[in-house]
């Protein structure tokens, strides 16, 4: 089995992704501190002092750099080279000046946009349970839908040190590991899952807790953006023909983003107000630790992206009993958290 793309190793890629990203951080961290760009603590936020938050650049950088070197470059590849750039340049705007929400929506949409008219990278047909299903003229809007979900997802859960480059790193390692499996090293899917992977775990180093950078908007949108990608251009494939594995390799964001809105909806409030019930300050009120907390997160996501391997290896029985186990710890996170229904906790007199 080859385990080289266009005459590259697959290792020296990830290898030097992650070199590039690693040199890469702690020039961003420099500019984030001259830009301005700093995460200010407050009641909703975990971090006590002030936090650079342009390390999701170092990212981008070094995806863009090493994809020069190692890719060829196509429609498809120049709509999400554009595309990137319109996620990154919103990125930017918003962690040096914060963006109110709609006007980063709008940075999605066009990012979006770019994709489906100008990559034509469209949701147009997948097989589900071995059942085919062709969206037809709603293809452009379920695929801009997808790539806005992923976005906000990744965004959303990246509240501790770690956990949003952390998920979006396993999300990539599963990817090259199902690649290897399926021998389909080739695709344009495994060549950006490969380069994400290093970038990603390169400025991982500096984000794992104790943190000395954050991603930012830049990072999380950017690695959401990517995922959605990815995701994408494996539905095209007739490997990666059904919903099932990107999602459930995605199990955790996507189940907290879900939990968020309907908890909000249920509150009265409005789906994007920012709150402190997600899953992960779930864990640090029963008393664990950020870095303990960001583990057991990673744990859990390396168990479904485990689910995920199984279902493409047809060992489905494997594959259901661990999804049985982990849909029963997910129900009951509903039933003893906060993280959709709000108990009330009674004082002892």
């Amino acid at each position: 089995m080859s385990l080289e793309v266009n005459g590259h190793s697959v290792v020296m890629m990830a290898l030097i992704s992650f070199i590039v990203s690693l040199i890469l951080v702690p020039i961003c961290k420099k500019v984030a501190i001259h830009v301005g760009a700093m995460d200010i603590p407050n009641k909703r936020k975990v971090h006590k002092v002030p936090m650079p938050r342009l390390g999701g650049l170092a990212i981008y950088l070094s995806f863009l750099i090493c994809y020069m070197f190692f890719g060829q470059m196509t429609n498809q590849m120049l709509s999400i080279v554009i595309a990137s750039f319109v996620i990154i340049l919103f990125g930017l705007i918003d962690d040096i000046n914060p963006l109110k929400a709609r006007y980063k929506l709008i940075g999605q949409l066009i990012a979006g946009l770019i994709i489906v008219y100008y990559g034509n990278i469209v949701l147009q047909d997948v097989y589900i349970f071995n059942y085919y299903i062709n969206f037809g003229a709603l293809a452009p809007y379920l695929t801009l839908f997808f790539i806005v979900a992923c976005i906000n997802a990744i965004n959303l859960i990246d509240g501790l040190d770690g956990l949003a480059s952390g998920v979006a790193s396993i999300y990539f390692l599963t990817i090259a590991i199902i690649a290897i499996i399926t021998n389909r090293i080739g695709g344009l899917d495994i060549i950006l899952s490969i380069i994400m992977l290093g970038s990603t775990l390169g400025f991982l180093i500096f984000n794992f807790p104790p943190a000395k950078i954050f991603m930012g908007d830049t990072g999380s949108q950017f690695l959401g953006f990517m995922i959605a990608i990815i995701s994408l251009l494996g539905f095209k494939n007739v490997t990666f023909n059904s919903f099932v594995v990107p999602i459930v390799i995605l199990a955790i964001p996507i189940f907290d983003t879900l939990f968020a809105i309907l908890r909000r909806l249920l509150k009265g409030e409005s789906i994007g107000t920012p709150d402190k019930e997600h899953f992960h300050h779930q864990l640090l009120k029963m008393k664990f630790s950020t870095r303990k907390t960001v583990l057991i997160i990673y744990l859990i996501n390396l168990a479904f992206a485990s689910v995920s391997i199984f279902i493409t290896l047809n060992d489905n029985k494997a594959a259901s009993y661990m999804y049985i186990v982990l849909s029963i710890l997910l129900l009951f996170t509903v039933i003893k958290t906060d993280i959709l229904f709000e108990h009330k906790h009674k004082k002892k007199d």
